[in-house]
């Protein structure tokens, strides 16, 4: 039986979830975001503004899709997730790339080992994202740089209103219709609603250490491409 994660987060829970949902994940995806996620996936990569030579972290990197366009860019990447179902679907569409488990909040790399840094729709589902930011600064070398892209708050209040109803109505509907575990989608609009705004996060940064903090509202701000660098 899955086991279904809620808002403790625990990691076990939250890992379990994502296997079970592996296979059809990127696809559920696109119909749940009605094609956004390829805007978004751009716009990361746009944010990342990866340098061929350079090595980048993709942080809950899950099955791939955001490392690929980040890879074509000639930047030697790296796939990390704590899912191990991801991963090994990640491993079958993408042999390319290399994947490794990672926890967030306890990363296996050394200090200093990556010229940036991305974490796509992840740091949501960390236990402890303060700890998480925390980590990834760690990793980073001096002047090296972070992305983290996440669902945050839309700032037109009618639209606002519609978004919650999607959420709420709308996306459970899609999620048993095409979804392996509809129950993971309950998880997601639990914590998307529950997901700190855009300046909260942009706290959360600087406190971790990130300075020059400054961020991007796509698509009415549904989702916030939050950008900083290490100090030098």
């Amino acid at each position: 039986m899955v086991r279904k994660a809620n808002l403790s987060k625990n990691p076990g829970d939250v890992a379990a979830m994502f296997d079970d949902v592996a296979a059809r994940y990127d696809r559920t995806n696109a119909l749940i975001s009605l094609g956004q996620d390829a805007l978004w996936r751009r716009a990361v990569t746009a944010a990342v503004n990866p340098v061929a030579g350079e090595r980048v972290l993709d942080l809950a990197a899950g099955t791939g899709a955001s490392s690929v366009p980040l890879a074509r860019s000639g930047v030697e990447v790296v796939a990390a997730d704590f899912s191990e179902g991801m991963l090994a679907v990640g491993r079958v569409r993408h042999p390319e790339l290399e994947f490794v488990t990672a926890d967030a909040m306890a990363l296996p790399f050394d200090d200093e080992s990556f010229d940036a840094v991305t974490i796509s729709f992840g740091l949501r589902n960390v236990e402890r994202p303060q700890v998480a930011l925390a980590e990834l600064l760690r990793v980073t070398k001096p002047g090296g740089r972070i992305v983290v892209c996440e669902f945050s708050h839309p700032y037109v209040r009618p639209f606002r209103r519609l978004y919650g109803f999607y959420l709420r109505q709308v996306l459970p509907r899609v999620a048993r219709l095409f979804s392996s575990d509809p129950a993971a989608y309950e998880y997601l609009v639990e914590s998307i609603l529950n997901w700190p705004a855009q300046r909260e996060l942009a706290l959360w940064m600087r406190a971790a250490g990130w300075t020059g903090v400054e961020y991007r509202n796509l698509t009415l701000g549904i989702v916030a491409v939050h950008r900083a660098r290490k100090a030098q």
